[in-house]
């Protein structure tokens, strides 16, 4: 993994359970020499690349059985901006999971608070916590109002690797990311929500990827943080190629079953329906990735515009700029982009892992997957890396 934000707090229990949980530094897909469709990364190709939105996570290594925890993305950071909306709409590709707070976000468009990714049986305490904080930071007015009361928590299993009937994660974990989120460099791999999770038959976890739009074309940003937790080991493709089935290894589950979260974020002037838009296209990031959306998996986007800072008024008449429908392509291709490259980071960061009762899952080998793409002539020169 990279050292990124939000590692700091509890970094002693990655330490201690060693790089087979993800501690070492690890490349990104684009210093393999990877390439990627649809434009070029921001300065962090990262997910924070949209100026504004933070990313911190709480990652919980114990013992021989625990590898979980919670990751949060703040789309208006920690400051006193964090209380107000943005535009956002979500997109269930298959629904074998949970993604709480999604009745609300498509009925009003606004996406109050953090999105929090966790392990399944942990989207309640997460929900909760998310809740309390906010009324402890911004205590309940006279009518009993407080901010963040249909929040966001996203699931995908962890089973395999995390003791996940536990109930490790706690509302303490879920103050912890909060405070620890920050703008620039993301930790990928095996860190908060990601800590447990395995990506078509290899260690998965938190990727993220940005695109950036030239000038000419508005200058906006699109950035993609995933939690990839999905696929079968044939599915695989990377930069096209059927990568997946020339790396033959046992099976760590059922085929096809796992689930996937795509946050996509944009700094574009988009209004709710457009950023539901944006969400369906990071179904086709997945797919250049090789899944088939498997009906054990739950496939869940959501997508948000940090443009119209008044989107979230109550009272008045509100003046809201719009990105017209026409000039949505380019942001398209960048969703499609960064979401196949987040993926990919998230396993390129993965490292083998042992976790609960013994269960091992590997981790992609970098230099087996380069000579496959060497060999069908994908392999491009590595870039600098974005730290």
């Amino acid at each position: 993994m990279r050292p990124g934000a939000g590692v700091g707090l509890l970094a002693a229990s990655i330490a201690a359970a060693g790089p087979a949980v993800g501690a070492t530094q690890a490349p990104r897909a684009r210093e393999l020499g990877i390439p990627f469709a649809f434009g070029g990364p921001g300065p962090d190709d990262a997910i924070t690349d949209v100026p504004g939105v933070e990313v911190g996570h709480a990652t919980l290594v114990e013992g021989e059985d625990v590898r979980t925890g919670v990751t949060v993305v703040l789309p208006r950071g920690r400051g006193e901006d964090a209380r107000r909306p943005v535009f956002g709409g979500s997109f269930s590709l298959n629904g074998n999971g949970e993604m709480t707070g999604t009745a609300w976000l498509e009925e009003s468009g606004l996406l109050e608070g953090p999105i929090a990714l966790t392990n399944t049986n942990s989207v309640g305490v997460v929900r909760d916590a998310l809740i309390a904080y906010a009324a402890r930071r911004w205590p309940p007015e006279d009518d009993g109002w407080t901010a963040w009361s249909l929040p966001i928590v996203a699931e995908t299993w962890d089973g395999t690797l995390n003791d996940i009937y536990g109930m490790h994660v706690r509302a303490e974990h879920v103050f912890q990311a909060i405070e620890a989120a920050r703008p620039g460099p993301v930790a990928e791999g095996a860190v908060g929500g990601g800590t447990g999770m395995v990506c078509y038959e290899f260690k998965g976890g938190i990727g993220t990827a940005s695109r950036r739009l030239g000038e000419e074309d508005g200058g906006f940003a699109v950035g993609v943080l995933v939690q990839a937790n999905f696929g079968a080991r044939h599915q695989l493709l990377v930069a096209g190629i059927p990568v997946g089935p020339e790396i033959p290894v046992a099976s760590t589950r059922g085929e096809g079953q796992g689930s996937i979260i795509v946050v996509v974020a944009t700094d574009a002037p988009l209004l709710p329906h457009q950023t539901k838009r944006l969400a369906r296209r990071a179904a086709l990031g997945l797919a250049r990735t090789g899944s088939v959306a498997g009906n054990g998996s739950g496939d869940f986007f959501v997508a948000f515009s940090t443009a119209n800072p008044g989107a979230g008024a109550a009272d008045g008449v509100v003046e809201l700029r719009m990105l017209p429908n026409e000039r949505m392509n380019l942001l398209f291709e960048a969703t499609v982009g960064a979401t196949e490259e987040a993926i990919v980071n998230a396993l390129v960061a993965g490292r083998t892992t042992t976790g609960f009762r013994g269960r091992t899952v590997p981790g992609l080998p970098h230099e087996r997957v380069r000579e496959i793409l060497r060999r069908h002539g994908r392999l491009v020169e590595p870039t600098a890396p974005s730290r």
